[in-house]
């Protein structure tokens, strides 16, 4: 036990004797730890990281030379590893996020888990997820769900190779011992290439909700968000505040949040997920939040800031927020940017807050 003594008493042999005993009985004193269990702001122990994509990529690239896909290994994936969280696959204290890497007409079987995923892709096309037998098309700007306990699997039906990005609440689920995992088939339940998921056809019209489907669902029953409703979005905001009326989050600062149709809310119960745009020149003002947040640009230039750290970011670069630090970004060009968080969780719990530099909290 640590031996300090924060009631300022002269740590005197009864004392230690007290200790010894406490540890005896897998006891601990409030009075030797209360800074560090009762923190007057959040204090994370992940810290602001940045990986780069020119640095991720080539190692997956190297990975898919040397590792096969397979069962056993199940999934040719790099986690982001935060140097604060000792030497854990974690990108934060509740996220899980990876570079994941199919080579040509590779197959990755099917398994499932009671962990929530998604997949976003930052470049390449030509993979299709197969979730629960229902082929998705994966392709640059695509956000894509696989909920927890769906079987799910890849396959690459080209001649290049594709790499993206995988986001789960792997930590928050190890922490609290919720835990399941089951293979599936060796391969993939449905070879086929359709340029829509039968999810889509069903749910993908904006505004439109199918009387079959009335029920509240947990996560969305969407299995893909695709691009060219995101691009579009984020561009309308954009002009609507340049002709004059409200429609962006800030001054240049455009952003939508993927939801889920059933219920208005986030896509699935545990990740939150939003796409940014910010016109070039545009600086946001200084916010920390509660929860923490991965980011990765999608297209452009230009700086993220977190703490005292000043990044110079491009294409597929990620960042990590942790709890309460303080972040904002800078647009060279225009700066495109996914991100995904804890907030679910973190609302859900009532422990949000937030405080923007500048305004009243």
């Amino acid at each position: 036990m640590d031996e300090r003594n924060d009631m300022d008493q002269p740590l005197t042999d009864e004392l230690r004797e007290l200790y010894r005993r406490f540890d005896e009985h897998a006891l601990s004193p409030l009075w030797t730890q209360l800074a560090d269990v009762m923190t007057d702001v959040p204090k994370s122990r992940a810290v602001p990281f940045l990986w780069r994509w020119a640095d991720l990529l080539p190692l997956a690239e190297r990975s898919g030379e040397l590792v096969p896909v397979g069962r056993g290994g199940e999934r040719r994936a790099i986690a982001l590893a935060n140097p604060g969280l000792d030497g854990r696959p974690f990108a934060t204290p509740t996220i899980w996020a990876a570079i994941q890497y199919l080579g040509p007409h590779e197959t990755a079987p099917e398994h499932r888990h009671s962990q929530n995923a998604f997949r976003f892709v930052v470049e390449g096309e030509g993979v299709w997820t197969v979730v629960n037998g229902d082929p998705v098309a994966m392709r640059r700007g695509d956000f894509l769900l696989t909920p927890g306990w769906n079987f799910h699997g890849h396959h690459n039906e080209t001649d290049q190779p594709m790499a993206w990005i995988d986001g789960l609440d792997v930590p928050l689920s190890d922490y609290i011992d919720v835990g399941f995992f089951e293979f599936g088939t060796e391969r993939v339940t449905d070879y086929s290439t359709p340029d829509i998921s039968r999810a889509e056809r069903l749910w993908a019209h904006p505004g439109l909700r199918p009387l079959s489907g009335l029920n509240r669902h947990v996560n969305s029953p969407i299995a893909a968000y695709r691009w060219e409703y995101t691009d579009r979005a984020v561009a309308a905001q954009l002009e609507l505040e340049a002709e004059g009326h409200p429609a962006t989050v800030e001054q240049g600062h455009a952003a939508i949040r993927y939801s889920n149709p059933t219920n208005g809310g986030d896509v699935m119960s545990t990740l939150r997920a939003e796409f940014h745009r910010l016109r070039e020149g545009t600086q946001t003002p200084s916010r920390r939040e509660v929860g923490s947040s991965v980011w990765q640009v999608f297209d452009g230039r230009g700086e993220i800031v977190v703490a005292d750290n000043v990044w110079k970011v491009e294409k597929g670069d990620l960042v990590v927020v942790p709890s309460w630090e303080p972040w904002e970004l800078r647009a060279e060009t225009q700066l495109d940017l996914f991100r995904f968080s804890d907030a679910p969780v973190i609302e859900r719990l009532n422990f949000e807050r937030t405080f923007v530099e500048g305004r009243e909290r």
